[in-house]
């Protein structure tokens, strides 16, 4: 059985993803460094989080004092000491195993420009009563009157704090491991017995950013002042994160919140709608990654709608696609090193990237997709002209290359059981100075056999904290962040209802009529459609109103109106099979077209734009 053996590069167990393979590698102090590889490793007990897809049972692990927590469709969350990781990946049940990513938010009348006006005409009075809809957020102020019913109780039927430490009566919810779970009478206790209810201590709970209470308010908020989408609809509230790190939630904490979820509608009854207005560039971006693949699972189970916004990157110069070409150079177009015109397609084919690096990034990693199928090697340049030749055949350990004050860290990866695109991730690691070097880095890929030649250049999360870093000739598709890339979800992007128009920093989606790489293949579409996400007013955590922009906040009007949706048709009996791919497939008829846009669906808007009242069959007016 393979071993491991990671640090002499030998045998590697290939049921364990690149990012684990190279976090394993690396020392503490240089791992701690990148977002991405720290991500769900505690350092106070030397702890990591496994997010696992298994068969049989893994009961015989909690008696050894791992933690174990099962979410749906064979999937499971370890908690599991450090040096035990790759004995756990060596188990027969243990089918795969990836570690967490780090995630980020995508940052009016919230329905005024969705047909939501319309409706009453047509005979149409929805509220979102009798459906649920769950925030996965940053929590949510629940004192607020947007969250309460005309008596004063909460709207709230369960909120879970992933981020609050258990103790004094409070404790995570049956089968986790984390945080604390708050019921409505809980809530009620504290809104309506008498405590100070001004006080952010009443519970054990927090809104820090407003982010999350922004989300549930432009969804479901209702006040004198104020209305949401579906204010009748009952809430779940996810705060996600962990006590450790409670602003960058990571995969697993996802995946806890949704299970959950699934978990709180089953017993309520309800028709569920999730809400996720999280985000990370993280991966291949064609439905591969275990999240992806999970979200997918969790759409089918139940009555359940999940929206995901399609991030904030369509302008953000993190992503650039391209493909090694041969033949006749274009005019101007010459090899950044030797000066000689680009060649195109077949051995001797290349491609020359450039990479500008602001100042003051104390941390920088991106990840390269191609074809496994496709053999090429990387000459690297710095910007005070050192040079390095990477190879791309897998090795299965991290090799470091110095240029000038920083050490480019280098992992090839192999295809994994669930994905044919083959991976080659570089981090950037300061050496002898606190900042990666600033200026143009320059990339020429190199053919040495080229079958499709296309590859997929992203920036990792955390990335960027100057604006002037990123890709000088950056590609605006496929800036779709995950888990908007999962199938089943309805990805929802952002456009400007003032002007009518796309709103250029919304994620896009595919429009490579010959993709290559990844279970995204040729002819699917994403996003679904698009909402308004500039300058939408919503309720803060400090009981007034502030204006909001990003897709994270045209998913929640997606999402409320999926909650009218499924209140017409499952709560008022007109269509009992209205939710998961048949609510998608409603609102992507009864899209409307947006100005400057000619073809739907297409890879900045989908099918257009939302419209409520043209997602309701016609007959339901007669």
């Amino acid at each position: 059985m393979c071993a491991g053996n990671f640090g002499r590069g030998l045998c590697v167990n290939q049921k364990l993803e690149n990012l684990l393979q190279i976090a394993l590698q690396l020392p503490e102090a240089e791992r701690m460094q990148n977002p991405d590889l720290q991500a769900g490793i505690s350092n106070q007990n030397n702890s990591w989080e496994l997010i696992v897809k298994y068969h049989g049972s893994l009961d015989g692990l909690s008696d050894a004092g791992i933690g174990v927590e099962y979410l749906i469709a064979g999937y499971a969350i370890l908690t599991v000491p450090g040096g035990l990781v790759e004995e756990i990946a060596g188990l027969e049940q243990i089918e795969y195993v990836e570690k967490p990513k780090a995630f980020y938010t995508q940052q009016i009348d919230p329905g005024r420009d969705s047909c939501l006006q319309e409706l009453p005409g047509r005979g149409l009075s929805l509220s979102g009563k009798g459906v649920v809809i769950a925030i996965l957020d940053s929590g949510i102020d629940y004192r607020l009157q947007e969250f309460r019913q005309e008596d004063g109780g909460t709207r709230i039927r369960y909120l879970w704090d992933q981020t609050a430490v258990p103790g004094q009566g409070f404790a995570p919810p049956a089968g986790f491991l984390q945080g604390v779970e708050l019921t409505q009478a809980q809530i009620n206790a504290a809104l309506l017995g008498g405590g100070n209810e001004t006080a952010p201590d009443v519970l054990p709970t927090m809104d820090i950013t407003g982010h999350g209470t922004a989300v549930a308010g432009i969804a479901a908020g209702r006040s004198a002042r104020y209305k949401g989408v579906a204010p009748e609809a009952d809430l779940l509230i996810v705060k996600l994160g962990t006590a450790q790190n409670p602003f960058f939630p990571g995969t697993s904490d996802i995946m806890r919140g949704v299970t959950w979820a699934l978990q709180r509608a089953e017993a309520l009854g309800e028709p569920l709608i999730i809400n996720l207005s999280y985000g990370s560039t993280y991966g291949a971006h064609d439905g591969s990654s275990l999240l992806e693949r999970f979200l997918d699972n969790a759409a089918e189970i139940g009555r359940t709608v999940i929206c995901v916004g399609s991030g904030n990157e369509g302008a953000a110069r993190g992503h650039l696609a391209g493909e090694l070409r041969s033949g006749t150079a274009r005019p101007g177009e010459t090899d950044f090193f030797s000066a000689q015109p680009t060649t195109r397609s077949g051995a001797g084919a290349s491609a020359a990237v450039e990479l500008s690096v602001g100042e003051f990034e104390t941390n920088l990693s991106l990840q390269l997709w191609k074809n496994y199928s496709d053999s090429y090697r990387i000459r690297l340049q710095s910007p005070g002209g050192e040079e390095a030749v990477i190879a791309t055949e897998p090795v299965q350990r991290v090799l470091t290359y110095p240029l000038e004050q920083t050490n480019v860290q280098v992992f090839v990866g192999e295809p994994s059981p669930y994905s044919v695109a083959q991976e080659i991730y570089l981090n950037f690691v300061p050496r002898g100075r606190p900042y990666v070097n600033s200026g143009v880095w320059r990339f020429v890929l190199e053919g040495l056999r080229i079958v499709t030649g296309k590859y997929y250049l992203y920036l990792s999360p955390g990335t960027g904290n100057n604006a002037r870093t990123g890709f000088f000739e950056a590609t605006p598709l496929v800036t779709l962040t995950i888990p908007s890339t999962a199938s089943k979800v309805i990805t929802v992007g952002a456009y400007d209802s003032t002007y009518d128009a796309y709103a250029d920093f919304s994620g896009r989606g595919y429009a490579d009529s010959d993709r290559t790489v990844g279970i995204v293949t040729a002819g699917i579409a994403k996003p679904d459609l698009t909402a308004p996400g500039v300058g939408i007013p919503a309720p803060d955590r400090f009981g007034g109103y502030l204006s909001v922009t990003g897709t994270s906040f045209s998913t929640p009007i997606v999402s409320g109106a999926a909650a009218l949706l499924a209140e017409w048709g499952i709560v008022q009996g007109n269509d009992p099979f209205l939710y998961a791919e048949k609510v998608k497939a409603y609102f992507r008829r009864g899209a409307q077209p947006i100005r400057g846009e000619t073809t739907y669906p297409n890879a900045k808007v989908g099918w257009g734009k939302l419209c409520v009242a043209q997602s309701i069959p016609k007959a339901a007016s007669i």
